[in-house]
């Protein structure tokens, strides 16, 4: 690490500790030519990867659009916002879990519809008639049959 006073590439290490948050290391540096003291810190970068949509755009993954996708089809039903959060969280943890650069859209479609049939009936056959694109009666009969399995 170069020192930010002198540009000196010789610093060391005085002090180490984990910030309160646990989401990154605080260092206090010492600079070897010049004498002087600095902070630095580290903190791991997370990329999400990238959502392959069914015609093959890639798009930028989306927490709010996930989130967007859950608040549709929990509308007007008795499911707390904490459990939804639970939900999209355990979505994208799935995602990063993978460790791949790019992730099917039908992949995340099936894990919300995984977390939508716990969370409540109702919000999944909704969402399974949109994702699904539901023609008729009988997907919907169909849906319903798998629900109450």
């Amino acid at each position: 690490m170069k020192c930010p006073f002198c540009g000196d590439s010789e610093t060391q290490v005085v002090e180490t500790r984990l910030s309160e948050d646990g989401t990154s290391i605080r260092r206090r540096r010492k600079c070897n030519a010049c004498d002087k003291r600095f902070t630095t810190f580290e903190t791991a970068e997370v990329r999400m990867p990238a959502v392959v949509k069914g015609g093959g755009e890639r798009q930028e993954f989306s927490r709010d659009k996930l989130a967007a996708g859950f608040r549709k089809a929990l509308h007007k039903r008795p499911v707390s916002t904490e459990l939804m959060e639970e939900s999209i969280s355990r979505v994208v943890h799935k995602v990063l879990a993978l460790g791949e650069r790019e992730v099917t859209s039908r992949m995340i479609g099936e894990w919300v519809m995984a977390e939508l049939k716990r969370l409540d009936k109702v919000a999944y056959i909704r969402f399974a008639s949109v994702y699904r694109a539901f023609q008729d009666v009988d997907d919907f009969r169909d849906a319903i049959r798998e629900v109450d399995k």
